[in-house]
C-alpha cells in the first residue's frame, strides 16, 4: 500500500538522523530510509570510536578557514544558525560526557555509541519512522498526477513498498569507506534532477609513494613527529602544523590527512621536519662544540631513527659533525626544512574519511539546502560540495545543514497547509 509522508529522508547517518529528529519534533510525519541494517556507521567508527563530534574553534563568519569547496562561504548561514555550542547543549541534555583533546576537538568521554543513542532518542521523540535495511529501487517527481493531491510530490519505490512525500531530503553521504555502505546514490539523484556534481576525490586520506623510491622510508613505518606540511602555489598555498606518521606505503597522520584534501595529483608537498627550529644555525653550533656523529647530533631535534636514515643518504653526512663541511651541513638543514616530494597517489576511498566535491552548491539555497530548480528536494551533509578539516568540522557541517533543512521543511509544510 502507498504510504504518504510529509518528508522522506534518504540516509541514516549523522545529517539524516538529526534532520529527521528535528523535522519530526516540528510536527512533520517523517520517514527515514537507509540501505544498511545499522544507523550511523561512520559516527560509530569516528574519532577512534569516541566520535570527534564538533570543533569549538569553528568561526562561522569565516568558513573558508576550515572548509573547502567551490564556494566555501556557502556553509556560513547554516553554521551560524546551528553552532558547536548548540550541539554541546544537546549532548548535555542527554547527560553525555565529553572532553576537548586539542585545537578545539571535542570527543565523547565514553563511546560514539552514546552519540548514536542520542540521535535515535531524538528521532523517537519526533515520531520518526525508520525503514532499515531498505533499498530504493526507483524515485520520481510527480509534476502532475491523475490524483491532484499527489501532484508536486516524490514517489519512492523501495523493497519495503512505495512511499510518497512532498519533500525529499538526500543525506546519503559520499563515496568514502565503501565497506560500511558508502555509495554514489546521492550524486545519481542530483544528476537525475539536473544538479551538477563537482568532481569528487578522496579527502582526509593517507598519501602513497612509489615502492622503490619509498623503500628507505618504509623502514620508518610507525614513526611519528610534529611537522609543518604545505602544498599549493602562492595565494592558494596552505600549511598545516600537525603530526606526521610514516607507513609502509607512504605518509599518514593528521598532517597528511589535512593536506590530502588540498593536494592535487602530480603536484609536490613540502614538509618541514623540524618546524620552529633554525636547523642550519643549530648544526653550525654543534660543529663548534661536538665530535659526535652528525646523526647523533641530529637526534636532538628529530627522532633517532629518522636522523640515522637521513644521515645515511649522503656520505658527506656520515661523519662526526665537527668534520662535516659547512656546505654539507647547510644542505642537510635545507633538505630537512623543505623535504619536497610528489605522492604517487592516495589510499583511496577505502581509507578516506570524507569525499571532497559533491553536489554543486550553486544549485542549492544556502539558507534552506533546497535545490533552486527543483521544489521540495534538499541535499545535506557530505553529499554536498562542502568539506571540512580534520577535527570535528565535518560533523558540525552535518549538524548545521540538517538543522537548516529541518527548519525549512517545517516552514514549507506550514505554508502548504495554509494554502
Amino acid at each position: 500500500m502507498q504510504e504518504d509522508w510529509d518528508v522522506v529522508i534518504l540516509g541514516a547517518g549523522a545529517a539524516g538522523l538529526l534532520c529527521a529528529a528535528l523535522a519530526g519534533q516540528r510536527g512533520l510525519r517523517v520517514l527515514l530510509i537507509d540501505h544498511a541494517a545499522r544507523v550511523a556507521e561512520k559516527v560509530r567508527i569516528s574519532g577512534g570510536g569516541r566520535a570527534n563530534f564538533t570543533n569549538r574553534n569553528l568561526d562561522p563568519a569565516a568558513p573558508h578557514r576550515h572548509y573547502l569547496g567551490g564556494n566555501p562561504h556557502f556553509c556560513r548561514s547554516a553554521l551560524a544558525r546551528f553552532t558547536p555550542q548548540d550541539f554541546i547543549a544537546l549532548m548535555e541534555r542527554h547527560s553525555i560526557g565529553w572532553h576537548e583533546k586539542h585545537k578545539g576537538q571535542l570527543f565523547c568521554d565514553r563511546s560514539a555509541e552514546d552519540l548514536i543513542a542520542l540521535l535515535l532518542a531524538e528521532c523517537a521523540r519526533g515520531g520518526v519512522e525508520r525503514w532499515q535495511p531498505c533499498q530504493v529501487k526507483n524515485l520520481m517527481f510527480l509534476a502532475s498526477s491523475a490524483h491532484p493531491a499527489s501532484a508536486g510530490s516524490y514517489q519512492i519505490d523501495t523493497d519495503r513498498g512505495p512511499a510518497r512525500a512532498r519533500s525529499l531530503v538526500v543525506a546519503t553521504g559520499g563515496l568514502s569507506i565503501p565497506k560500511i555502505g558508502a555509495s554514489g546514490l546521492g550524486f545519481d539523484l542530483a544528476r537525475q534532477f539536473g544538479l551538477k556534481i563537482i568532481d569528487t576525490r578522496p579527502g582526509l586520506v593517507p598519501l602513497t609513494f612509489d615502492g622503490t623510491a619509498w623503500t628507505l622510508y618504509a623502514q620508518l613505518a610507525g614513526l611519528a613527529l610534529p611537522v609543518a606540511i604545505s602544498t599549493g602555489e602562492k595565494k592558494d598555498r596552505i600549511t598545516f602544523h600537525e603530526d606526521l606518521l610514516f607507513t609502509h606505503r607512504g605518509l599518514s597522520g593528521p598532517a597528511v590527512l589535512q593536506i590530502s584534501s588540498y593536494w592535487r595529483p602530480g603536484t609536490p608537498i613540502d614538509i618541514d621536519l623540524a618546524p620552529g627550529i633554525d636547523l642550519a644555525a643549530e648544526l653550525r653550533a654543534a660543529k663548534a662544540r661536538s665530535r659526535k656523529l652528525l646523526a647523533n647530533e641530529l637526534a636532538a631535534w628529530l627522532p633517532a631513527r629518522l636522523a640515522e636514515a637521513w644521515a645515511g643518504l649522503d656520505p658527506a653526512w656520515q661523519r662526526p659533525v665537527n668534520e662535516a663541511s659547512d656546505k654539507a651541513l647547510a644542505q642537510l638543514a635545507e633538505r630537512l626544512k623543505r623535504w619536497q616530494l610528489v605522492p604517487t597517489g592516495t589510499e583511496g576511498y577505502r581509507k578516506a574519511e570524507v569525499t571532497v566535491g559533491g553536489v554543486d552548491t550553486r544549485g542549492l539555497s544556502s539558507q534552506t539546502m533546497e535545490a533552486r530548480a527543483q521544489p521540495g528536494l534538499y541535499f545535506i551533509g557530505e553529499v554536498v560540495d562542502v568539506t571540512g578539516w580534520l577535527g570535528g568540522y565535518n560533523f558540525q557541517w552535518a549538524w548545521a545543514s540538517a538543522a537548516a533543512c529541518a527548519e525549512a521543511l517545517a516552514e514549507r509544510h506550514a505554508a502548504s497547509t495554509i494554502a
